[in-house]
């Protein structure tokens, strides 16, 4: 909203003025001049957002996670989740130990017991639909493993691009590059499954598909009837006994050498709900893959058929449609991968993560200062010989926050009024 005035509005009316200023002398009618008018403006205020960059996932059931490696402990918010659900931090703390350093030799010696404290958000063991926050302490802290990290980059790590963003970095353990912020993902994702199973029966499990060279054929796990014991059942997390031994003899042939590998993590859903993801920007594939893409270590995500699908034609490729006994339609094929036009159809949903090689190695490499001077370094510290034994909780964790986001989404959206019952399914 405008308004303007003039000095004739101070002074009287535009006539009077002039009449007045006529009769002014003639030095200081030489200083008048016409009518100014000056025009204020009243500009609204403008309502700036400004959310927490880059540390915040989901819409609904939004998580924010926060701490360094080295810090005085990692944890999240969980902002969003519904009421009335019953929780305690046992039901976070079984994932929080499968995502645990120090479970074997396969794994970081770091020892951390990761126990987890619920500060907020739950009251005589149900959740009040307030704000959830999540705290694990650090204890095996060993800030001064990384001091040379404070000196110079280490190669393919986080070290360099941090400098080159913030121009200021927490060196202890990568800080918040680390792996360890990771739990402030694992915890909400254990509370995000049990809601998914709790409403729609929806079971998300994730294993080792692939260490180095090491690759389990498809054809020997069952997506079916695969089950958590089967994947629990080894160090490795590969629910095949005899390909988890040679996992785990390529992760010890270079652990003793101070090297390390890369793998593959498959993820699977199970009676995930129709309808899930929207069309166009939002698919369910693209906020799965930015989800686990935004893992550490993560350099590739295929779905359903993948990149095998390129060497198929569609008629090879296209899954048929048919009506099952119980007058659901189904596909008779699953190369889509359960998710159809950016939307689940119902199908089991699965997935393939890429990790690389753990960048920190114990091996003498070029590298860096900040200074900008060439050098040598050995790194120093705990890490993983191979993330994915470990990264087998985050995966599913993250794959569990993207389900249940979208699930309060679709039921907000398309189930608020009464459904379709000729094209739709309650949730």
């Amino acid at each position: 909203m405008a308004s303007s005035f003039t000095w004739n509005s101070i002074l009287g009316s535009s006539t009077k003025s002039r009449s007045s200023s006529s009769s002014l002398p003639s030095d200081l009618r030489r200083l008048s001049s016409p009518p100014v008018q000056i025009s204020i403006r009243s500009q609204s205020r403008k309502n700036f957002q400004i959310q927490a960059t880059g540390s915040s996932y989901g819409t609904h059931f939004r998580v924010t996670t926060f701490g360094e490696s080295h810090g005085g402990g990692v944890g999240c918010t969980i902002d969003g989740c519904p009421p009335r659900i019953p929780l305690s931090e046992s039901d976070l703390q079984f994932d929080l130990d499968r995502r645990r350093p120090g479970q074997s030799r396969i794994t970081t010696p770091r020892k951390e017991t990761d126990t987890c404290q619920i500060l907020s958000g739950v009251f005589e063991g149900m959740t009040t639909g307030t704000p959830i926050h999540v705290l694990v302490p650090n204890t095996d802290q060993r800030g001064l493993d990384y001091s040379e990290m404070s000196l110079a980059h280490r190669p393919s790590h986080a070290d360099a691009t941090y400098d080159m963003k913030y121009g200021v970095r927490s060196v202890q353990g990568g800080g918040r590059s680390s792996a360890r912020e990771t739990i402030g993902r694992v915890a909400p994702g254990a509370l995000a499954k049990k809601i998914l199973k709790q409403f729609s029966g929806t079971e998300i499990l994730a294993y080792v598909s692939q260490v180095h060279q090491v690759v389990l054929p498809e054809e020997l796990v069952d997506h079916e009837t695969l089950t958590l014991e089967q994947i629990e059942d080894n160090i490795v997390r590969c629910p095949n006994p005899e390909y988890a031994e040679k996992m785990i003899a390529a992760i010890d042939a270079v652990r003793t050498k101070g090297n390390s590998v890369g793998g593959v993590v498959t993820c699977i859903v199970r009676n995930a709900p129709r309808g899930l993801g929207t069309p166009v920007f939002d698919k369910l594939e693209a906020e799965l893959a930015k989800a686990c893409m935004s893992l550490p270590a993560t350099k590739g995500f295929e779905f359903g058929s993948g990149f095998s699908g390129t060497f198929l034609t569609g008629l090879e490729h296209n899954d048929e449609f048919y009506t099952d006994e119980n007058g659901r339609i189904r596909t008779k094929t699953n190369r889509s991968g359960g998710i159809q036009g950016g939307i689940s159809n119902g199908e089991i949903i699965n997935m393939r993560i890429a990790f690389k090689p753990t960048s920190t190695i114990g091996k003498r490499q070029n590298t860096v200062t900040r200074d900008k001077k060439e050098t040598e370094m050995i790194a120093r510290g705990r890490h993983d010989p191979c993330v994915v034994p470990r990264a087998v909780p985050m995966v599913e964790a993250m794959v569990a926050l993207v389900l249940v986001d979208q699930l309060m989404a679709q039921y907000a959206q398309c189930h608020l009024f009464p459904i379709n019952p000729d094209l739709q399914e309650p949730l």
